[in-house]
């Protein structure tokens, strides 16, 4: 970037236009509910990095061949589509059409509002000719309508101008940027979409079409309301891949024209073209009957409520605080309105890793999402339960029990083509079990637990009894397993599979004694019950008594030293053989110390402190997902200075382009690693059991912290400066069965809290047991001050 944007604790601005830069605003700027999202493209459609617009789950397939075929590898690949566009509003200036690049551009800002839900843009343009023009947009896409997206257009004129806007809905664009180099996913890409029908309706109109190999129905609508101070002619037309809606005017010094543009969405596999265009019609009528004002408001309320139990307060760190806010309004924008689909690792902001999820969406964001915006965590949990029989399907193809959930997809469907990264994470399926747990434990409702969780627990509890075997001497091992740590594949007992596995177990064991009914009816028996918790209770974990750290797997401090004396390309993935990373003790992202993060009780303090410092060398953090999770442990065990780094270096990675890939889509599992850096770490928030545990500690640049959640119904307050922590229940509880006062274990003490009572304790200095670790050379965490922390 040519130049940072500027720091403000509430919004994103961009002051001035930067057309170097667009690919990565398009994805800072995009708004999304979690069923359709936009980039935040300019209005006018030109100039563009990648026109975008999503819908969760919307996708085609694109073939998979192997130079080499192997049994039980996917067949076919999925990527999501750019469906039909219809936030263009283009604008002729008598004659020209507004385009920035030409004429001369007076101003012109953009403000992505966390508040109010919307993005603004207001400039001043003078055409080649010397004809002035104001124009005022705001864009929203509603949590309160689902389908629906909403643009208020405003032109005014500087001189006599005669005006003419035309409003969009186009289908099939020039193929986005990818990020994927296969040319089989560019063709799948490059108009995926057939035309089915077309039709002109009031003040819009409906396009309806199917994407090609995947078989999936769109509908497409807009329509419009059109104020203006001087007289106008509109008129509407629609063709296959596009429709049009045009008005003309003249207006006087001084005059507007203001066009309010509803777009309405929706796509089905099994639905009737004729269902999903009457769906759409009843989403436009809804919108134009709320208007514009309404929508505007619905989205204020929405947000002010998710504000009340979500927001993070940062003294001492303006960049931090405008980068957790702008974090969680994403996170949000993510997962809102899923209902029914997955939570993709880009949202719904770019094409990046074709649009798939990953267990960073179960491992990063859901435990975020359950704390601030319970509802959209159920809503994932919901579409993973969804998927539970494909599955299944997956763990008989692979002569596996129970479930096995795939790496990455779209639809439930495994598309990952590379097995040792892949295939092989079977922690996917622990990730997704301990999601179910959370929820149970953070909200205190047992309802999703019995309609879902359960058959899940229990079908992953058999697909780990199946995986792993005991030694003759009755220990508990899981072998050819992928932990976190891509770099080191198959291996065997990976200390964080091993715990996740044992926790699975456990869980289901336990599940199934808060169900006894419903757990017969999946025939689960005693002697099984026994043998799940036999095989938690022996799960081997590796240790090296000589060094006195545990290994991240079997033999892993055996391997040879990664040689980071000469000369290293990153990430090594692209520029090293996988057949020496998986010989070298060099680590994608953390795993060990993810381990300690996620089981905090698995480790003595003394463990934590020198396993983070046998591993802070060996991490090159090739992965986003990595930083969060080290500002977490270094926090834990007196790092604070280096959990502040971290912390930027996850919280920034969009803002400040850091591994110059935004413009494919934003990072949302590190995006929800700023929460977990601030609350888990700096916070010492855990979740163990049915307990909540805090532990804060503040680094010496920050002056105070302050940040809300959400713990069994109820609103909790958290407030840690000078010296004290302060801990508030807010409210009685906004669930039934949620009335009475909550515990939290403060430190070491079980406090009680009652509604507006605070309890204030003494803040304890956290005093590191060793000095501070070194990195690899070259990847110390990104320092404050690179980041303008001092502004």
């Amino acid at each position: 970037m040519t130049e940072r944007l500027p720091v403000d604790p509430w919004c994103l601005r961009e002051p001035t236009l930067d057309l170097d830069r667009l690919g990565q605003t398009e994805s800072l700027f995009a708004l999304s509910n979690g069923h359709v999202g936009v980039r935040g493209n300019l209005d006018e459609g030109e100039p563009h990095y990648t026109q975008g617009t999503y819908l969760s789950g919307f996708f085609e397939y694109h073939p998979l061949p192997y130079p080499e075929g192997g049994y039980g590898y996917p067949e076919a690949g999925q990527t999501i589509v750019n469906v039909t566009n219809g936030k263009l509003i283009r604008l002729f200036v008598d004659d020209e059409p507004l385009d920035v690049r030409y004429g001369t551009l007076r101003s012109h800002e953009r403000v992505l509002d966390f508040r109010a839900g919307t993005l603004h843009r207001e400039l001043e343009w003078v055409s080649p000719a010397g004809k002035p023009i104001r124009v005022r947009s705001t864009r929203l896409v509603s949590f309160a309508q689902r389908a629906v997206v909403a643009i208020a257009y405003v032109v005014e004129a500087v001189e006599r101008t005669r005006i003419l806007l035309q409003s969009e809905l186009v289908t099939n664009e020039a193929p986005p940027e990818v990020e994927s180099d296969d040319p089989r996913v560019a063709e799948a890409l490059d108009d995926p979409l057939v035309a089915l029908s077309q039709d002109v309706e009031q003040a819009g109109a409906i396009l309806l079409h199917q994407t090609r190999r995947s078989g999936l129905k769109l509908a497409a609508g807009m329509d419009h309301d059109i104020e203006c101070d001087a007289q106008y002619d509109a008129e509407h037309e629609a063709r296959e891949d596009w429709a049009r809606t045009t008005v003309v005017t003249v207006l006087q010094p001084g005059e507007k024209l203001r066009v309010v543009k509803y777009l309405g969405y929706g796509w089905s596999s099994t639905r009737s073209t004729e269902a999903l265009r009457d769906q759409v019609a009843a989403a436009l009528t809804g919108a134009r009957y709320a208007g514009w004002d309404l929508l505007r408001r619905s989205q204020e309320e929405y947000l002010r409520d998710f504000w009340a139990a979500a927001d993070v307060q940062v003294d001492g760190d303006p960049v931090i605080q405008q980068a957790v806010r702008f974090a969680l309004f994403h996170v949000l924008q993510a997962g809102a309105r899923t209902e029914g689909r997955a939570i993709g690792a880009k949202g719904l902001t770019g094409t990046g890793y074709s649009g798939h999820t990953f267990w960073d969406i179960e491992g990063f964001v859901l435990p975020v999402l359950t704390h601030t915006a319970p509802d959209a965590a159920a809503h994932a949990l919901r579409w993973r339960a969804s998927t539970l029989d494909r599955a299944r399907e997956r763990a008989r193809t692979l002569d596996l029990a129970g479930a096995a959930f795939p790496w990455r997809t779209v639809d439930g469907d495994e598309t990952s083509a590379y097995w040792p990264a892949g295939t092989a994470a079977f922690h996917i399926n622990a990730d997704i079990a301990r999601a179910f747990e959370d929820y149970r434990t953070v909200t205190g409702k047992t309802d999703l637990e019995e309609e879902h969780g359960l058959e899940v627990l229990v079908e992953t509890a058999r697909l780990w009894l199946r995986l792993g075997h005991h030694d003759r001497h009755g220990q508990w091992h899981l072998d050819g397993v992928t932990g976190p740590d891509e770099y080191t594949a198959v291996v065997e007992d990976n200390v964080f599979t091993n715990l996740m596995a044992a926790r699975n177990l456990q869980a289901a064991a336990e599940a199934c004694g808060r169900h006894p009914e419903r757990a017969r009816a999946l025939g689960v028996t005693d002697t099984e019950l026994a043998a799940w918790l036999g095989a938690a209770g022996a799960v081997h974990i590796p240790y090296d008594a000589e060094l006195g750290v545990h290994p991240q797997s079997t033999n892993f401090t055996r391997y040879g030293e990664w040689d980071f004396t000469g000369e290293n390309d990153y990430p090594l993935m692209l520029n090293a053989p996988y057949a020496l990373l998986y010989r070298r003790q060099v680590v994608k992202q953390a795993d060990l110390v993810l381990a300690m993060h996620w089981f905090p009780d698995a480790f003595t303090e003394e463990q934590k402190a020198r396993n983070l410092d046998y591993y802070e060398p060996r991490t090159v953090r090739d992965s986003s997902l990595s930083a969060c999770t080290q500002a977490v442990v270094c926090a834990e065990v007196g790092h604070l200075r280096l959990a502040h780094d971290y912390l930027h270096e996850a919280a920034l990675v969009d803002l400040r382009d850091l591994q110059r890939n935004t413009r494919h889509g934003l990072h949302i599992a590190s995006l929800a690693g700023t929460w977990t850096a601030l609350v888990e770490g700096l916070g010492g928030l855990r979740r163990v059991k049915e307990e909540l545990r805090l532990a804060p500690a503040l680094p010496p640049d920050l002056t105070r912290l302050a940040f809300r959640l959400r713990w069994r119904g109820h609103r909790l307050a958290v407030e840690i400066r000078a010296g004290r922590v302060r801990c508030t229940l807010l409210d009685d509880g906004d669930d039934p069965g949620a009335d009475g006062p909550v515990t939290v274990r403060l430190y070491d003490e079980l406090i009680t809290l009652v509604p507006e009572q605070p309890v204030t304790r003494r803040l304890r200095p956290r005093k590191p047991l060793l000095p501070e670790p070194s990195q690899p050379p070259g990847l110390e965490p990104r320092a404050r001050y690179e980041h303008g922390f001092f502004p």
